[in-house]
């Protein structure tokens, strides 16, 4: 179905979700309730003269009529491997905020030290997680978690000798970052 025939439905479904007739929605529109009906059942070819005064009757924009079936929600994006780390996507690449599942390797000494604008989000599912966080030298356990302003100098890796896996969240600034530092390596 194309997307201008959506708009008839769309219609309909905004009006009755008001619990408003066709009569109330066409008279206040200024147009006949034949053409309402006629727009609502897609016989009638809807302009921007019809549209404009029916939105706003309904208290909808026009852009509610023409937007895309929603999309595919499961997220498709590779794992990538980085200084170590096995970095999986867990949301969609325009989500307003990215989810990662990180494997961090076990590893002798600690990554250096990073700042950038942000906030990072962290839950470890398994192994034990060395966050370093300014003068603080931390380690989480499985079900913990850390929240922390990423323009503090940190940075992570497993402790012992199995690998950590965590649950990393960050806000936009956070991601722009890390997505940033990862193509620069790859």
């Amino acid at each position: 179905m194309e997307e201008l025939d959506r708009v008839g439905p769309r219609l309909r479904e905004a009006r009755l979700a008001k619990g408003l007739t066709l009569e109330a929605v066409a008279n206040r529109s200024g147009m006949s309730v034949s053409t309402l009906s006629r727009l609502e059942s897609g016989k009638r070819q809807a302009t921007l003269a019809l549209l404009i005064p029916v939105t706003r009757q309904l208290g909808i924009r026009i852009d509610d009529l023409v937007r895309p079936e929603s999309a595919d929600p499961r997220v498709r994006r590779p794992a990538v491997r980085h200084n170590g780390m096995v970095i999986a996507p867990l949301t969609l690449e325009d989500s307003p905020v990215s989810t990662y599942k990180i494997t961090y390797a076990p590893r002798d000494d600690l990554p250096a030290l990073k700042t950038h604008d942000g906030f990072e989000w962290v839950y470890v599912l398994s192994g034990r997680l060395r966050l370093r966080l300014g003068d603080q030298d931390l380690v989480l356990a499985r079900g913990e978690a850390a929240e922390f302003d990423t323009r503090t100098p940190h940075a992570m890796s497993a402790v012992g000798s199995r690998p950590a896996e965590v649950i990393s969240i960050f806000n936009a600034e956070g991601e722009r970052i890390h997505t940033h530092d990862r193509d620069s390596h790859a």
